[in-house]
């Protein structure tokens, strides 16, 4: 039979939201910024652009990086030899050698979390399969309640009924999963006749996101459903889910998650800095790159030291704009962007060596600023915090100073490194001193010697034990210098 068209997702009307005191059930007012919401939705929805074309970019982009990191495994054959190899203080080699490191050191980690982050878009990206095999609505409701408990609300009855006691169906839930097991509750039309109320389970504590819930019918309490496992395909796609959100991981574990994104970081930007070295030594003019060259190091100058910058600016932005502003949180991400390419103009605009350390100097005075904001400002503050081992607070400024560490020591290592023009005259200096030492020294010729004076001598024949009667010596045509 022909299959039903499918809803709109653009004309699909948005569930409301709204936020309460656990204790006292009162309204909370909204959040004043997006906060971490921004970078989660960026990074896989992008911005400015309708969220399906920002998730089929992001998808082709981890494509690509997946058949790199398979291939680079492939390729390269001494990739636990160099991970276990760094030689410190040899320039560019000690770079190589740390790059190596980091790449191996996450290589689980990078593959794991690339392949996990396409399958939790396989049915966008792959819908075949799906689309062939799911032929009524009855089936498509079967498939999406083994991967999400989202169930289309339908068209609210017509007769009125007071919603049942919530607080008597947490309970229940509680009862079944814990008191720390219960994380969403969900209403659809709340007072009304064919009201629902749907508990989810919460995803701490176990490394899987298939849905788990009960849905109770919102009149009379009456447990309508318990979804408390799934098949196993689905399982599989939760539990890959879930590796990849990482919402199971405890504090620990968490901070692993966080250092082998930061490993991964530090591999692509030092790829991406070596790439240029070596392609300029190769380079016919050093000093005059070509347009390709010259944009592809202006770029990485944007990405790797510009973007700390307009992360900063984000993060001044949610403490800094007027409550009263219209559309806040969009200027929140107005000011990311704005700073963004105001940093890729900079780095057009100024020498590589000298936009390289401004960019390091500025992104580290930002951040300091951020930490001594929130310890002096009306938040919550850093001393406080840590009196209180409130380490969501405090981790997260002591987090900022460690980075603006890193940012001025690498604005300090830039700044005093010797360049191109210096280490290639450092280079020439012995180079030039060992041509001069040779030259001085007396040479042998077949004919005659020249002295460290300049003056020609008549050389002793010369000895030759391998020449036999059937080599004789060569004959010079040329006659012998005379003294």
């Amino acid at each position: 039979p022909p299959r039903p068209p499918k809803a709109n997702p653009r004309t699909r009307q948005r569930p409301e939201e709204a936020r309460f005191d656990p204790g006292t059930g009162t309204l909370q007012p909204a959040a004043r910024s997006r906060g971490g919401d921004f970078f989660y939705h960026f990074h896989y929805n992008l911005h400015y652009m309708p969220p399906i074309w920002g998730r089929w970019i992001v998808s082709l982009c981890a494509m690509f990086m997946l058949v790199a990191i398979i291939s680079g495994i492939i390729t390269h054959k001494k990739i636990f030899a160099d991970f276990f190899t760094f030689r410190g203080g040899k320039g560019q080699r000690s770079w190589l050698d740390a790059h190596n490191g980091l790449s191996v050191l996450g290589l689980p980690f990078h593959l794991m979390i690339t392949y996990t982050g396409l399958v939790t878009l396989m049915l966008m990206l792959m819908p075949w399969g799906a689309d062939l095999a799911l032929r009524t609505p009855e089936q498509e409701a079967a498939l999406r309640a083994q991967i999400s408990q989202f169930r289309p609300p339908g068209t609210a009855a017509a007769e009125r009924a007071p919603l049942a006691r919530i607080d008597r169906l947490v309970q229940q839930a509680a009862d079944r999963w814990g008191a720390e097991g219960v994380d969403r509750i969900s209403i659809t039309h709340p007072g009304r006749s064919n009201a629902r109320i749907s508990i989810s389970r919460a995803d701490r504590g176990r490394v899987s996101e298939s849905p788990q819930y009960l849905l109770f019918d919102g009149v009379s309490g009456e447990l309508l459903e318990a979804r408390d496992q799934v098949r196993p395909a689905a399982e599989t796609r939760g539990v890959l889910v879930a590796l990849h959100t990482g919402r199971f991981a405890d504090l620990w574990i968490r901070w692993i998650y966080l250092l082998l994104g930061l490993a991964g970081t530090a591999m692509i930007g030092s790829g991406l800095v070596l790439w240029t070295v070596k392609r300029r030594a190769r380079l016919p003019d050093p000093e005059r790159p070509y347009f390709g060259f010259r944009l592809v190091e202006k770029l990485n100058i944007a990405t790797i030291a510009g973007l700390p910058v307009a992360m900063s600016a984000f993060l001044w932005g949610s403490r800094l704009l007027p409550p009263q502003l219209p559309a806040r949180t969009d200027w929140e991400a107005h000011l990311f962007f704005i700073v963004w390419g105001l940093m890729a103009l900079h780095a057009q605009l100024r020498p590589p060596r000298r936009a390289w350390i401004e960019q390091f100097a500025l992104a580290a005075l930002l951040l300091t600023g951020l930490a001594l904001l929130d310890a002096f400002g009306s938040g919550p503050r850093l001393l406080e915090s840590l009196g209180h081992c409130d380490w969501g607070f405090a981790g997260f400024d002591l987090s900022l100073l460690a980075l603006a560490a890193l940012m001025a020591a690498m604005a300090w290592r830039t700044a005093h490194h010797p360049g191109p023009k210096k280490a290639a005259k450092a280079h020439a200096r012995p180079a030039s001193a060992q041509a001069a030492r040779t030259s001085l020294k007396p040479t042998v010729a077949a004919e005659g010697a020249v002295t460290e004076q300049g003056t020609a001598q008549a050389a002793p024949p010369a000895m030759h034990p391998a020449r036999t009667a059937e080599q004789p010596p060569s004959i010079n045509p040329r006659p012998s210098a005379a003294p």
